[in-house]
């Protein structure tokens, strides 16, 4: 006698239903699965076609780039075949104006447009500083006076950067040669050779990184001149007296390359302040006089000081500290340095450059990099 056993149509319900609800899961996680993998593989084309997007861009930034570097070459080559006898803040290659019925006179350097981008270059030149190469210790401790740094560590990294630019090994009464930076961790060596980039005073002794680069660029400001209180903490520095300094750093009032001399149209008063017999009212009033009757940098009416006997005009400066600026003073500059932003399509690069003034016709390109 056979018995045939019936499942209870519930409990065939209920297995159907569980056998639903897992196929539907699977289902689900085959989807969401494929939908990751779908957005993860668009994800990834999107970044490879931007990064094909950008090197396609790279040449033609670059090449903006170079285009900017020669603009700014014809602007400071040309400025020398106009009738003016030195450089100044109001000439084309400076940003200024420029004289009318120039050669300049329709030359731009703020948004060139070329091909499919738009480019615009920026000139300074390095005569407005004083080069750190050929700088005398007393134009050194000068310059620290005015960021209003101690005597006795003035004297300290005056010493060090003469001996890390001389070609001996013989450390001077404050200085410092292998001995000292062998001790370092890391340890180096005193270079016994002229700057190559001012950012090397980071490397000599007593120079950190808030007299090189200022107080006010630490913090985020421009740098000026302002009063500074002792009682005031700055940056945890205790190196300041109560009076006016300049909050600028070393790399503001250095180059490490020029001709040597301060051009005195363009150097800013901290500037002109380092140089022997000088002090911060005279400074002022050469800014002044060379503004012109507006006052104002940079226009129209700026008075162009070519030679230094017209800083008697001026009156209340000795005629001796006038004579004694003269061996430090120039008025032509022959080094610029070149800053070109590009843009093509939202995506902006800027390069820098160096350019050396031989003649009008000889404008040397020194460095050109992506910066």
């Amino acid at each position: 006698m056979n018995i045939r056993l019936k499942t209870p149509t519930s409990a065939l319900l209920r297995s159907s239903r569980s056998q639903s609800g897992i196929a539907l899961i699977i289902v689900l996680i085959v989807i969401v699965t494929l939908a990751v993998m779908a957005s993860g593989f668009a994800w990834f084309m999107k970044v490879e076609m931007k990064l094909a997007t950008n090197h396609l861009s790279d040449s033609e930034l670059e090449w903006l780039g170079r285009s900017g570097v020669e603009l700014a070459r014809y602007v400071v080559g040309q400025q020398l075949n106009i009738n003016e006898p030195c450089d100044c803040l109001n000439q084309k290659w400076a940003g200024g104006p420029g004289q009318t019925n120039q050669l300049l006179e329709d030359v731009f350097l703020d948004d060139n447009y070329l091909g499919n981008g738009v480019f615009s270059v920026y000139i300074t030149d390095n005569e407005r500083k004083m080069n750190i190469n050929t700088a005398t210790d007393v134009l050194i401790e000068n310059a620290l006076s005015v960021m209003g740094v101690d005597a006795t560590l003035a004297s300290t990294i005056s010493d060090s950067i003469l001996d890390w630019r001389d070609d001996d090994d013989d450390a001077k009464l404050s200085g410092a040669e292998d001995e000292y930076y062998l001790g370092l961790m890391p340890p180096y060596y005193c270079k016994n050779g002229p700057l190559d980039d001012i950012s090397e005073l980071l490397l000599i002794q007593g120079v950190d990184p808030e007299l090189y680069y200022g107080i006010a660029r630490l913090e985020g400001r421009s740098p000026q001149s302002t009063f500074v209180d002792t009682d005031e903490m700055r940056i945890g520095s205790d190196r300041y007296a109560d009076e006016m300094v300049f909050e600028g750093g070393l790399m503001d009032l250095f180059c490490t390359l020029s001709s040597g001399t301060v051009n005195i149209n363009t150097a800013p008063a901290e500037v002109l302040q380092m140089l022997p017999g000088m002090t911060p009212e005279i400074a002022n009033e050469i800014i002044s006089f060379r503004n012109g009757l507006d006052g104002v940098e940079a226009t129209e009416d700026d008075v162009q000081i070519s030679n230094i006997n017209m800083l008697t005009q001026i009156g209340g400066i000795p005629e001796g500290i006038i004579q004694q600026l003269g061996a430090f003073c120039g008025f032509r500059s022959t080094v610029f340095e070149v800053e070109v932003v590009a843009e093509i399509e939202g995506q902006q690069r800027t390069f820098s450059s160096m350019l050396h003034r031989v003649s009008a016709k000889d404008v040397r390109i020194l460095y050109f990099q992506w910066k």
